[in-house]
């Protein structure tokens, strides 16, 4: 294969940049095709884009024979983060006091009930299945982040506005801040137990967690009083990219959850600001391209490699997350009372997407735990993509 590539390269020589620019194209053109396979299939085409990067990931590896999954190099990391930060910026903005006022008891109660019991499941069945004390409680700490660019996508193009559609959006906008805290949590503990060293986990954890809260404030209260003092149109349009812009690049600048910095920035301006809907408007009709590089980028990234050296593990680690959020979500809607004519008895299974913030966690962890490393990344990406394509499927389930 690598000898078809080294011929290839002879014949049609291609300089980074224009080799960039040709798979950026050709992924964007990608969305076509998937918005016409998901009219004629009633398949989720966030699943499509996911496929789809697969199958670079395969072209790249196995048949040009790359060491490693680096789709467009160093372009892809930005590009995730960007899409990322448009996510929780609009998810933020579902957070305003009415919708809090609502269904904010209600929403606690299924984000607690889904993250620990299903947090539960994952570390108490890997390690009766024989795993290691560090790999169960990794996964199962890194089992409480959920992709909230599939669930939000998967929502919107369904319509629905009924209860079960708003407490999915509040609780993925809230999933990483629990997964964080939990994620720190587990890191310090297992660094005490194990090598006394859980106090920089501990440490790490909470600047990544408040420094956020700081840098979204930060950015958020200046956004708040600006916002409706522009001219709707394009000077809105370059306030909505700036925030987005320097919500990504500050985030990564002082290693915090841009997640949660762009979600507090969201929710500021959604409640100070009396035109806060032209900035929520303007990512809106943005948003769609950045997604496309985002799902593709993120099947891209499979290492097919090392695929093979955790199966078992993968496998165990879908099935466990599953039944936990399965199980969790039973027992939110059975605690919501009142409101449980409301709620299918299955909407944890809406939050089985899992995409970069896993993979995130689990880089820490295999930093941290470096005998376990390569075990770790290979489970979490082979099962990220299995929950980006098996996700929106059960999304759109439980709305329907």
């Amino acid at each position: 294969m690598t000898e078809i590539a080294e011929h290839a390269q002879a014949w049609l020589p291609v300089s980074p940049s224009a080799g960039a620019l040709i798979l950026l194209g050709v992924i964007l053109s990608s969305s076509i095709f998937a918005d016409a396979v998901a009219r004629r299939t009633r398949l989720p085409r966030i699943s499509l884009l996911v496929l789809v990067g697969v199958g670079v990931a395969v072209v790249q590896q196995g048949v040009l024979g790359a060491p490693e999954p680096r789709p467009l190099d160093g372009l892809a990391e930005p590009l995730i983060q960007v899409a990322l930060v448009m996510v929780a910026f609009l998810l933020g903005g579902e957070l305003t006091r009415e919708r809090l006022q609502s269904i904010g008891p209600l929403l606690l109660i299924l984000s607690l009930s889904v993250i620990g019991v299903g947090a539960l499941a994952v570390g108490v069945g890997l390690l009766a299945l024989g795993f290691p004390l560090v790999v169960a409680v990794s996964l199962a700490a890194i089992s409480v982040a959920t992709d909230p660019a599939a669930v939000q996508e998967t929502v919107h193009d369904s319509g629905d506005s009924r209860l079960r559609a708003r407490l999915l959006l509040g609780i993925v906008a809230i999933d990483d801040g629990w997964g964080i805290v939990v994620f720190g949590l587990a890191m310090a503990g297992l660094g005490w137990g194990l090598s006394g060293s859980g106090e920089r986990a501990l440490l790490e954890a909470g600047w990544e967690l408040g420094g956020a809260l700081l840098l979204g404030a930060a950015v958020g209260l200046p956004a708040a009083w600006l916002t409706g003092r522009l001219r709707p149109g394009e000077p809105t349009q370059v306030e909505a990219l700036a925030l987005i812009l320097l919500l990504a690049g500050l985030s990564s600048w002082l290693v915090v959850s841009s997640l949660l910095a762009a979600m507090i920035t969201g929710a500021l301006i959604a409640n100070l600001s009396p035109h806060h809907t032209r900035s929520f408007n303007e990512i809106e009709h943005i948003e769609w391209p950045f997604l496309v590089f985002f799902f593709v980028l993120s099947g891209a990234s499979v290492d097919l490699y090392h695929l093979d050296d955790a199966v078992g593990l993968t496998l165990a680690y879908i099935l466990l997350r599953l039944l936990g959020r399965y199980l969790g979500g039973r027992l939110g809607v059975r605690l919501a009372r009142e409101r449980q004519a409301e709620l299918p008895p299955n909407i944890g299974l809406a939050l089985t997407p899992q995409a970069g913030v896993a993979m995130g966690m689990a880089l820490l962890a295999a930093e941290q735990f470096p005998a376990h490393g390569t075990l770790l990344l290979s489970a979490v990406v082979g099962s990220t993509v299995v929950f980006e394509i098996l996700g929106p499927l059960l999304v759109r389930r439980v709305l329907t």
